[in-house]
């Protein structure tokens, strides 16, 4: 599925750099921004973006209107051509030939659309934030659990709706939510797919910080300020050795962080840092 030209990528996906900070904001209120193939691509190009600007220290991730994401936009089904990674999930017809689906043609959308997508976030160089407007929905929940930090409106609702829909949770859902809540707790919201409110998901752990509607775009904003004028490469590697830590032994997990302190005294934000230390004064991180 393609944007029509009123639905550009650039126009529902919105961004701008201000103080170092990158704000991404879905921009299609209409559907509750369930997320197209042409946005999902414009989400991870952004996100690759950000990993390689210096200038920029932390990425804000919305959305306008009443919901957050209500997760990829399957209407009538993607019909992908061969080779072009489109869909984010599987639908009706989804098959390489049509209305005759392939063996391989599912695991083959869900690689190369929500999984990228996700991955694209976990990866990304510079710390994430979801500043959750609404209702999170599917993918949508899995891409706001995929952040470094997650800020909820007071009016905002995750929900688990694969099972829902006779489905098996994508976008990395089953990866997620157990090294966030725990297994008992990801089955209880995977199983029975009943929405979960901001402040439940705050008690759980899935949340940072729930605040008021009209409060939420200044806290991801002093948020996102405070990292973007930190050690950024600190943070990166930092951002690194914890999410390497859920999958690796100790052993590896120790050798991963001398190889990131070895890695991190070679830049000038470390040497900085030091010599702040010893003079008293504050730090001026340059990302460098």
């Amino acid at each position: 599925m393609t944007s029509s030209p009123e639905e550009s990528p650039e126009s529902v996906v919105r961004h701008a750099t201000d103080n170092g900070v990158v704000r991404i904001t879905l921009n299609r209120p209409a559907a509750l921004n369930a997320i197209t193939p042409d946005q999902r691509e414009r989400l991870i190009s952004l996100l690759d973006d950000a990993s390689a600007d210096p200038a920029v220290g932390a990425v804000v991730l919305t959305a306008t209107g009443k919901g957050f994401c209500a997760g990829a936009d399957l209407r009538g089904g993607p019909r992908p051509a061969a080779g072009s990674g489109a869909g984010s999930g599987p639908g009706p017809g989804s098959g390489s030939g049509g209305d005759e689906r392939v063996a391989g043609d599912v695991a083959r959308l869900i690689r190369r659309g929500a999984q990228r997508l996700i991955t694209a976030v976990l990866d990304c160089e510079k710390p994430v934030i979801a500043a959750v407007n609404g209702t999170a929905a599917g993918l949508g929940a899995h891409l706001a659990f995929a952040c470094d930090l997650v800020l909820a409106a007071e009016s905002a609702r995750f929900i688990e709706v694969f099972v829902r829909r006779g489905l098996v949770p994508d976008g990395g859902g089953a990866y997620l939510l157990p090294r966030l809540i725990g297994p008992q707790r990801a089955k209880e919201l995977l199983f029975f797919g009943d929405a979960l409110s901001a402040a439940e998901a705050e008690r759980i752990g899935l949340v940072n910080r729930v605040v008021p509607d009209g409060d939420l775009a200044k806290t991801a904003r002093e948020w996102a300020e405070r990292l973007a004028g930190g050690p950024t490469r600190a943070i990166a590697l930092t951002k690194q050795l914890v999410n390497g830590s859920l999958e690796a032994d100790r052993t590896a997990a120790f050798a991963a962080e001398a190889a990131a302190q070895e890695i991190n005294m070679t830049t000038a934000d470390a040497r900085e840092g030091v010599r702040a230390f010893a003079e008293r004064r504050a730090p001026e991180y340059r990302g460098r």
